[in-house]
């Protein structure tokens, strides 16, 4: 497996895997069916394992950490924090606001690196930006847990350029993870080039639409009662009917270079730069070989210029949020 980095503390794999639906939001798995993904991965030289307090809530973090503990040496793992989390509640409906308070970050922090089971957390995310704390005051709290041999390297999710240089004059961050596909390209511009000014990697989170530019979704009722996709706009019956056109676009480019429609789709996310560093999900062995292959595929610039016009987003029917969500990514 190829490697990138991510600022300069951080040396992972080309290709990460999100571990998010193993346990939340697209209705999770076996236990054990989940570990055998993961040991595979490690056999298939992934190193980035991406995970979060809120998956779960906590299971997530306790999974990952549970299969990854005989390979600790091998692998980094980046965990978030951000959310207001009701204990009462289970799944995305736990989320009630956020909360990145200093002695929020720190509890966190703690909590995480209990059920991780591990001494150190390689790569610490802000999940979302919190309006009502600013940046500085919690990357500050961030800082003072690495200072103290907690946390390894500093992340962001979804943050806006001047946030990311107002977070990065306090302490250098690492990583930023916002959504980026095909489908999806609101970091283009001034986030990247920010990013890319400042050394800091861009980790895409669902690189494959939330699964849909693998061709393998065609209508709601393609998804189990509890996953979450059928509440974005996106996912509406209507939504889908009319995106599938592009789709087959996809799969034909696909077919016509001997690939799946998700390598291609994932491909070309990881040729648009080398400090690009891809979470797709994946619960299955099959999904994950797929896509670990996908870090092979070279794409000309002919091609992923004609791939992104073909699937551009304005192109695409439905937001990929609902109102309140999308208030909370680009701050």
């Amino acid at each position: 497996m190829k490697t990138r980095k991510l600022g300069p503390q951080l040396t992972v794999s080309a290709v990460g895997l999100g571990c998010m639906g193993m346990s939340h939001a697209y209705g999770g798995q076996d236990e054990q069916e989940s570990i055998r993904t993961l040991d595979r991965a490690v056999e298939l030289g992934v190193t980035f394992f991406d995970t979060a307090e809120v998956y779960g809530p906590f299971e997530n973090e306790i999974l990952v950490g549970k299969a990854l503990k005989p390979h600790r040496d091998k692998v980094v793992i980046a965990t978030k924090f951000g959310f207001k989390i009701d204990t009462s509640k289970t799944g995305a409906n736990a989320m009630s606001g956020v909360d990145s308070r200093p002695e929020h970050v720190r509890e966190v922090a703690e909590a995480s690196l209990k059920r991780l089971g591990v001494e150190v957390i390689d790569l610490f995310y802000q999940h979302r930006v919190d309006p009502q704390v600013p940046i500085e005051d919690t990357v500050g709290a961030m800082a003072e847990l690495v200072k103290e041999g907690k946390v390894r390297a500093l992340g962001l999710s979804e943050a806006g350029a001047s946030v990311i240089r107002r977070a990065h004059a306090v302490h250098p961050i690492s990583a930023l993870q916002s959504e980026y596909s095909l489908w999806t390209r609101d970091p283009e511009g001034e986030i990247l080039d920010t990013c890319r000014e400042l050394g800091i990697g861009f980790v895409p989170f669902s690189p494959l639409g939330r699964g849909f530019l693998t061709g393998k979704i065609q209508k709601p009722e393609d998804f189990g009662d509890n996953d979450f996709r059928r509440t974005l706009p996106r996912f509406s019956e209507e939504n889908m009917a009319a995106n599938a056109a592009l789709v087959k676009m996809l799969e034909d480019m696909a077919a016509g270079k001997g690939v799946t429609a998700a390598q291609l789709a994932l491909a070309w996310v990881i040729n648009q730069d080398d400090f690009i560093v891809p979470i797709p999900g994946a619960r299955k062995i099959g999904h994950l070989e797929q896509n670990v292959a996908a870090a092979d595929i070279s794409l000309s610039p002919e091609e992923l210029k004609t791939l992104g016009d073909m699937l551009a987003p304005e192109k695409f029917a439905g937001k990929r949020y609902g109102d309140a969500a999308m208030s909370l990514t680009n701050r």
